[in-house]
């Protein structure tokens, strides 16, 4: 394909491809849409609260309910989490309305945590008394909460020790903390002694402290011990929540003890309680994680047979995709016939997946059509795979009725939507199929990328179509694309499949005159079709080419090369090349050493050819029939040409 485009196209093509696209207005940073003759950002902020003297500048300068702030934005942009901490005590102590604010404290929280830790220095605690202001207990629970996931528990331990010190007083709240924290840096020892001295300090345990110490130990496996502590808690006159009963549910099965588990639900059941939705899925996932998958599985169906409750829905579908992600079809498939609900369209295509995966197609798409006839919503993507299932076991057919209710559900409505369905029926040698929906997608008024252009070209390359492929460059150029290496790989692909090896090289031509570098794939495929045709020299060329600009040819490359060398007689420069490969870090197959035993076979080199044979064997590759004929051959006439030399002796 000589004169691939012209230099007008060219030039449009890159025009068009280069123009800057418009920007976006930036979002304003305060929510009122009042003026104000001094505006205040959160940049401004900032740059206040890296000075020393920022509580005065800022009480100076405004206050945190004179302008509609975005304190969440304001915490989260500080790279220093003393920033963070100033911040929140600037806002918590002028403003009311962010002292009790739980979202800031979890904001807050998790900044300690991943830029942290930010421990109460002597300069910090100064600071703060400096400016008037006081760490709250609110405050100091989020900080032992940081320096517990962060795994400070000593340090947890010291600061509350000194808790007087800072103004306050131990309180449960502030027990419950530390404890947690505690818990959470795998000191279970330090945290029952902290449990010990809560009455010492004139505080009750509450509800919280034994659900953080019966966590704890369940955690740790000990789940004996988290069910003494649950009945300990009742006779104190404190009432196990679902949170209790969840974490017993998880800690019996992490030891192993399904039957036991079952019985927190019937618990429940005898209370008039019912789980939440994490019980239900600590409940699926643990048994699942317990048993074998297929017990697993008439366990839970069983059990929730029996247990008809409001979270029927939760504990179905984290059941289907516990079958889906164990790839069991024949399960899912009974599940989904069995069930009387109808799964949201997220857990529907992925059990819709696993069934794809290796079930009975035929049924697949039956329960497929009944539960979108029961009001399932597949979506694009769910649609899609059962598309591609159906292309590939040749049912075009059925693939095209899907593609039809996909177009009759609005589901194909933009230029990412065709360009998957494109794919989807190029990579089934459905290219002329797939032409189609690009008109299509041109009388609906969607503009194709570059990318749909690129789909098509390589449909129409991998069956060495010139003509097509002509075709759809010209359309390409005329939308104002500019085509990139893979268009001109598919391009070459073609030329090379098609014996037209000279304009494939012009081609190549053209793509550095568009400034595009040429990648391992465009290289390969040039050095192959080379070789096909007998041109080992400038294969060569190609090689070091490719050396040069810092690629690899890859296996197939190599075979070709190593075969034209043989076939040439050249066999020490195919043993080279094959060295040169190992050395590379590729692995030679099957193809390059049958070939190069061949050869050193037939112009009388016997014993190397053998020693071929056994380096392959060292190296890992597992012989082929060919080899292995060619091999068994090559000892024949070995031992009979030692025969021969032994009797003339």
């Amino acid at each position: 394909m000589r004169a691939f485009t012209s230099s007008s196209y060219r030039t449009a093509a890159a025009a068009k491809a280069s123009k800057p696209s418009q920007s976006l207005n930036p979002k304003p940073l305060f929510s009122s849409g009042k003026p104000t003759t001094n505006p205040i950002d959160n940049l401004y902020i900032s740059q206040i609260i890296r000075r020393k003297d920022w509580f005065l500048i800022l009480n100076q300068s405004l206050t945190s309910s004179s302008i509609n702030l975005n304190p969440i934005s304001l915490l989260q942009n500080q790279e220093n989490p003393l920033h963070s901490l100033r911040i929140y005590l600037w806002l918590s102590n002028t403003n009311p309305i962010h002292t009790n604010d739980q979202t800031l404290k979890t904001v807050l929280g998790n900044i300690l945590f991943r830029k942290g830790p930010l421990l109460l220095s002597k300069e910090l605690l100064k600071e703060v008394r400096d400016s008037g202001l006081k760490i709250s207990e609110e405050l100091m629970c989020v900080l032992i909460k940081s320096w517990g996931k962060l795994g400070l528990a000593k340090y947890c331990n010291d600061v509350f020790a000194q808790i007087s010190f800072l103004g306050m007083k131990p309180s449960t709240r502030l027990y419950n903390a530390v404890i947690d924290a505690l818990v959470k840096s795998n000191s279970l020892d330090l945290a029952y002694l902290k449990f010990d001295q809560m009455r010492g300090d004139g505080c009750e345990p509450d509800r919280f402290t034994y659900n953080i110490l019966v966590h704890g130990v369940c955690k740790e496996g000990v789940v004996d011990e988290g069910v003494r502590l649950v009945k300990q808690m009742e006779r104190e006159g404190c009432k196990a929540n679902v949170f209790t009963f969840t974490i017993l549910v998880d800690g019996f099965l992490r030891v192993g003890r399904v039957e036991e588990a079952l019985k927190v639900f019937e618990t429940m059941r005898g209370r008039r309680m019912s789980g939440n939705e994490a019980t239900v899925r600590s409940l699926v996932h643990g048994v699942f994680r317990c048993l074998p998958k297929s017990e697993a599985f008439e366990v839970l169906v069983g059990f929730m047979e029996k247990e008809l409750s409001c979270l029927q829905r939760v504990g179905y579908d984290t059941v289907l995709c516990c079958l889906s992600s164990s790839s069991m079809g024949k399960e899912t498939a009974l599940f989904l016939r069995k069930i009387g609900y109808v799964p949201d369209s997220l857990t529907f295509n992925a059990a819709m997946n696993c069934l794809l995966r290796g079930y009975d197609l035929v049924e697949t798409c039956e329960i497929f059509d009944g539960f979108v006839g029961r009001g399932v919503k597949p979506g694009f993507n769910g649609y899609l795979v059962v598309v591609q299932a159906m292309l590939n076991a040749h049912r075009f057919s059925e693939g095209d009725l899907y593609l039809k209710q996909m177009g009759d559900e609005g589901l194909i409505s933009s230029v990412y939507d065709y360009n998957a369905v494109i794919d989807c029926l190029c990579k089934a040698k459905r290219t002329e199929r797939a032409a189609m929906f690009l008109k299509e997608m041109q009388g609906r008024g969607i503009s194709p990328s570059l990318v749909t252009f690129n789909t098509l070209l390589s449909g129409y390359s991998s069956r060495g179509d010139v003509k097509k492929v002509h075709g759809v460059v010209e359309m390409l150029l005329e939308h104002g694309c500019k085509p990139d290496v893979i268009t001109f790989s598919s391009i070459i692909n073609c030329l090379c499949r098609a014996k037209e090896i000279k304009d494939a090289f012009e081609c190549f031509k053209e793509m550095l005159e568009w400034g595009i570098e040429p990648n391992e794939i465009i290289y390969n495929i040039l050095i192959r079709s080379c070789c096909s045709v007998g041109d080992t020299g400038r294969s060569v060329k190609l090689f070091a080419e490719m050396k040069e600009n810092g690629l690899s040819p890859d296996v197939y490359a190599y075979n070709a090369v190593i075969q034209s060398f043989c076939r040439m007689g050249k066999v020490k420069r195919a043993e080279e090349l094959v060295k040169r490969m190992v050395r590379s870090g590729l692995k030679p197959d099957n193809y390059a050493y049958s070939t190069l035993i061949k050869a050193l076979s037939e112009c009388g080199r016997e014993s190397e050819a053998r020693e071929m044979f056994s380096s392959m064997e060292r190296h890992g590759i597992v012989p082929d029939s060919y080899t292995k004929r060619l091999v068994e051959e090559l000892d024949r006439r070995m031992s009979r040409l030692k025969r021969e030399t032994s009797s003339a002796s």
